[in-house]
């Protein structure tokens, strides 16, 4: 099956539901996630061990394996090695742009304000792993936090007979501090309480499936967590000027991540998307995971949809706010301008999602399911608190008495009121 196109404005209610509410399949092993995580709770190494054996087929000696990371620099061949140092140093860069700075400002009566910026000490990175090669995940997880100023990353990564030299290198360069041979629901429960191996963190980040994604639904208040992501998706905006190889490129790309994944191209103009349904037809059997990609394909928020005008082409857009976004079209600057839900956006024909998956320096754990409405992606500031600072001078104090007690007043709460009136009235 290759995608199908459909007239967008002949979309029903149900097929409005299933763009617009996409889920992360979470709650049918809600139940299941939820007896993991306790138990892990309770019982620790013993636990982890156990799932281990069972889930992943895996007796694990040692369940931390930093050392084993270190070695894999040098197992790595030298061209992937590059590849990876190029990637941490381009997501630093960009990382490090984000950085926020202390202020202090006086406002001229009497009122000295501020904030500061402190990072988190201890937080948790999963990486998608195991047999599977997945360094791109260590470093977008690993170097904001780095950056951010952590004092302890700890990296938990699923186990296998022989785990990939490739994720284990990047894991090392991005610089984590710890890293843990244990994946799933059992690696978030450990990270979130903490066992006999596996450091307790104030804050969990990272993709996973939805046994991971359950699992830190689940621990969310015991610790914090980034958000509930999904499987991937992708939006293409396009005009009349799109190459359509290039727009059926990127429904592809994003279509072999999973079976699940969303994937849509959206435009105006008929010919271009029939084009585009021709070339995704094309793309999907050469590809090697071309039984992945027709299954995404064939979801019912996978799609190409002919609007009748761009207009309508930016509102669906905007309501599906989807995790990355790419723009082709004369005209990109503008269209850009009239979205403000997107994880992140990629402009122009020079500009493919892979960039950013792997090495333009922007990060790739982004919100799905809608969530770009609310929230960004993983960035330094997931991984800092912010602090509010005040002085007040004599005379900033009694300027702000009357309005401060009247309020207080007003709530009932005398002794904020005199908290102020035995300052103004001590001399």
């Amino acid at each position: 099956m290759t995608v199908e196109m459909r007239e967008l404005a002949d979309l029903g209610p149900d097929d409005r539901v299933a763009y617009f509410e996409r889920d992360a399949g979470i709650e049918g092993v809600r139940g299941d996630v939820r007896e993991i995580v306790d138990r892990v709770h309770e019982e620790g190494d013993v636990a982890v061990r156990e799932f281990t054996s069972e889930f992943d087929g895996v007796e694990v000696g040692n369940l931390e394996i930093t050392d084993d990371c270190e070695r894999a620099v040098e197992d790595v061949d030298d061209d992937l090695l590059e590849a990876i140092e190029a990637a941490v140093a381009n997501v630093r860069e960009f990382h490090e742009a984000q950085l926020p700075e202390d202020w202090r400002e006086s406002f001229g009566d009497g009122r000295e304000l501020g904030r500061r910026f402190r990072p988190l000490e201890r937080v948790g990175v999963y990486v998608p792993g195991g047999s599977a090669a997945y360094p791109s995940s260590a470093i977008m997880g690993v170097v904001p936090a780095v950056v951010a100023g952590v004092d302890h990353v700890a990296v938990v990564t699923p186990p296998a007979e022989e785990l990939n030299p490739a994720t284990l290198a990047a894991i090392d360069v991005a610089g984590a501090d710890e890293v843990f041979s244990v994946g799933g629901a059992q690696a978030v429960a450990g990270l979130a309480y903490g066992t006999e191996t596996i450091t307790r963190v104030q804050k969990i980040v990272g993709p996973g499936n939805k046994w991971v994604t359950a699992a830190k639904a689940e621990v969310r208040g015991d610790v914090e967590i980034d958000f509930l992501a999904g499987p991937s998706e992708v939006v293409v905006l396009a005009d009349e000027t799109a190459e359509p190889e290039l727009v059926a490129a990127e429904l592809v790309a994003q279509a072999e991540h999973d079976p699940n994944a969303s994937v849509v191209a959206v435009t105006d103009d008929a010919t271009t998307a029939a084009d585009i349904v021709d070339a995704v037809d094309e793309q999907a059997s050469a590809r090697e995971r071309e039984d992945v990609i027709r299954e995404a394909l064939a979801n019912d928020a996978s799609g190409v949809l002919l609007a009748r005008s761009m207009s309508e082409a930016i509102l669906f857009t905007e309501s599906y706010a989807p995790e990355h976004l790419s723009i082709l079209a004369a005209d990109d600057e503008s269209l850009l301008e009239r979205i403000d839900s997107a994880g992140s956006v990629f402009l122009g024909p020079e500009t493919p999602v892979a960039a950013g998956d792997y090495a333009s320096g922007t990060n790739h754990v982004l919100p799905t399911n809608g969530g770009a409405r609310v929230t960004g992606g993983l960035s330094v500031e997931t991984f800092l608190r912010s602090t509010t600072v005040q002085r007040l001078s004599s005379e900033g104090l009694a300027d702000l008495g009357e309005t401060i007690t009247t309020l207080a007043d007003a709530e009932g709460l005398d002794a904020h009121a005199e908290s102020v009136r035995r300052r103004l009235n001590r001399d």
